[in-house]
Order: C-alpha cells, then structure tokens, then sequence
C-alpha cells in the first residue's frame, strides 16, 4: 500500500506483493490535519465551560441553569454516537465528515447569536450532535494505516482531539475576557468552516461502506457489545474515565469564579494548560500499545486516575493541590481513553465506526451549583 495523489486527492494504492513489506504510513501532514479537524470539532462542546457564570450573568439565569448548557452539549455528543458515528461504516467518509462539519458551523453561528439561554441550549445540543465528527475521524484513521503503525496514528489523532478540549478553555477565557462570549462562537464557526473546506480537497474517497441498511446497522451495534467482552470491558472504563473528566471540568469553573480564588474569565481558561500533561502522554500511550503492553498501561492509568481525586479534595482551598490533581485526573483519562481505543480497533472483522459508538458513548455529565 502506498498513498499517491490523483486530481489533488491522495488515495491508497495496493501496490500487490511485492510492495508489502514496505507499505507506507499515513502522510504526516494527514494525520495532522485529522488532529487539527478532530480537535476543533471536539473543543466546540467546551468553549462554554469556563464561561458559564459569564453567560449566567449575561442571560439572566442561575449558575444551576448555566450548568446546563454543558448538560446540553453532552446530551447531544450522545445521541450523535448512536445515531451519527455507525454512519462511518455506510457512507463515503469525506462527504460525511464535510457535511456534519459544515452543519456544525451553522449550529455555533446560531449559539452565538441566541437570545436566551433555551435557544443556546438548543444549539450547543445541535453543536454536540454534529462534533461526533471526531469520532468518525478516530476510526477513519485508524483503518488508513498498517496494523503496526496503528496505535501511533491514532494517538497522534487523539493528540489533536485532547488538546483541542484542553485549549478551548484557553481560548474561550481570552477571546470572552476581550470582546466577550459571542465572539468565541463566531470565531469557532469560521475555524469549522475553513476545516471543511481543506478536508474535502484533503482527505482520500473512502468508497461506500457495508451494503446494509440504517436500521441493521443500529441493530449490530448491540449485537457487538453482546459478542465481544473487550469491547464491553472497555465501555465501562471510558464511561468512568468521561464521567470523571465531565464532573471535574464542569464544576471547576464554579470553584474558581468564586472564593477564596475569585478568578475572571482568562484566568478559569487557562487552567486548561494543566491538561497538556496528559495530552502529550497519548502518542506514548499508543506507542506502548503497539509495543503490547496495552493492559499494563492500563492499569497504571487507573491508578493515576483514583489518585488525583484525593488531590482535587484538597483544591478547595490549595491552588497546588488543585493544579496537579488537574495534570493526573486528565492524564489518566486521556491515556485510559487511548490504551480504549488501541484496544478496540484490534478486535477483527468488525466496523471500526460502531466500534467507535460503544467505546466513545459519555455518562450524562453532572452540572455544579455553587
């Protein structure tokens, strides 16, 4: 197999025999534009995080109902999983990830022109549907490269992702603190766009997938989870890793805005740095995999995950504490959820996008009230 450009487009080639023992990665510059697609599509669901007193204030609405707009986004993230992500294994993947992107972009201009919090609810729920777009891309990459390259990519990829939840808290904080919380929606919408643009003339043509139909392909998400005990292993383990990264992130933004920290927009976002430790473990995570030490990182990630809530206990009233149970509850998770997806796209034979859909699926997250 080797990539080679047609008309613009790259595509895979099977080169037969004589070219197998030295079939090529995905090009570089590939992977990094999926990382970059899957980053800014995940980071949408989050730009709210860091400013839901902000919007409260601005909306007229009580913390707790600011809390749900994350509530709202998550809800949507679910139902996209089971109803959008088993499309990756039916229709042509390039005209699927464009279009959910493009809708996508419409939904964050709505967001940041929305006159109430219900209208903003409906559609950060719309901007969480459509953003699953990610998790379409996880798979795609890994079924573009060979078998021993595959933990490596698709941690590359998840890189992208990670980051790009990391940094939109960041970037919303700034860009909020400067001209305030629309524009963050504004500016979203247009990075989207731009994306969909440059992954179109980018990505190869997939080909259609499986001759079934949407009903029985639903049907065989279910008979997945019943027939293959990793898969089901793995749900449970992302579900907690996703429930405590979902409860962690949701409620800080109540902690800091108040006292004894009393922070401001910017501030609140760039706690997100101390997230970044556990994005740069995911290639290594990936690495190991591919190295088969899956399990064993996998327990060790648990670990680190159970420990850094006996840290967080503490940053009520410890910025220290606070901070480095921040760096170990995401990077555990973060590297829980690539030794996950290591692990499941192993399993043969089955469609890597409904795979997606069992392992990816989030608990519904909890929203604070102060």
């Amino acid at each position: 197999m080797r990539w080679v450009n047609s008309a613009g487009q790259l595509r895979r080639q099977d080169c037969g025999t004589a070219d197998r023992g030295t079939e090529s990665r995905l090009p570089r510059h590939l992977v990094v534009l999926l990382a970059t697609a899957c980053g800014a599509a995940v980071a949408s669901n989050y730009y709210a995080q860091p400013l839901l007193h902000t919007i409260g204030a601005a909306l007229g609405v009580a913390d707790a109902t600011a809390g749900l707009l994350v509530t709202a986004g998550q809800v949507g993230y679910a139902l996209g999983l089971a109803l959008l992500v088993p499309l990756g294994d039916l229709l042509e993947r390039r005209r699927l990830i464009t279009r959910m992107l493009l809708a996508a972009a419409a939904a964050l201009a709505v967001a940041a022109a929305a006159p109430d919090i219900a209208v903003l609810a409906a559609a950060l729920a719309v901007v969480g549907i459509t953003t699953v777009v990610a998790q379409i891309i996880v798979p795609m990459t890994a079924s573009l490269v060979p078998d021993t390259q595959r933990g490596r990519a698709v941690g590359t990829v998840m890189s992208g992702l990670m980051i790009g939840v990391l940094l939109a808290r960041i970037f919303s904080g700034l860009i909020a603190s400067a001209v305030g919380w629309r524009a963050v929606y504004v500016v979203a919408a247009v990075v989207i766009l731009l994306l969909a643009a440059t992954l179109y003339r980018a990505l190869p043509e997939t080909g259609p997938g499986m001759a079934i139909s949407y009903g029985a392909l639903l049907q065989s998400i279910l008979h997945l989870v019943r027939t293959e005990p990793v898969l089901r292993q793995r749900m449970a383990l992302g579900a907690t890793a996703m429930g405590c990264f979902s409860i962690l992130w949701t409620s800080v933004a109540f902690l800091l805005s108040g006292p004894p920290y009393n922070y401001g927009d910017a501030a609140i976002g760039l706690f997100g740095l101390a997230g970044l430790a556990g994005a740069a473990t995911a290639p290594v995570v990936g690495r190991l995999a591919d190295q088969g030490y899956g399990r064993r990182t996998t327990l060790g990630v648990i670990v680190i995950l159970l420990g850094s809530w006996g840290l967080l206990d503490l940053g009520a009233c410890s910025l220290a504490a606070l901070v480095v149970g921040i760096v170990l509850l995401d990077l555990g998770a973060q590297a829980l959820h690539i030794s996950n997806q290591s692990a499941i796209y192993a399993l043969r034979g089955q469609g890597p996008s409904r795979i997606n859909t069992c392992a990816c699926r989030k608990p519904r997250p909890c929203h604070a009230i102060r």
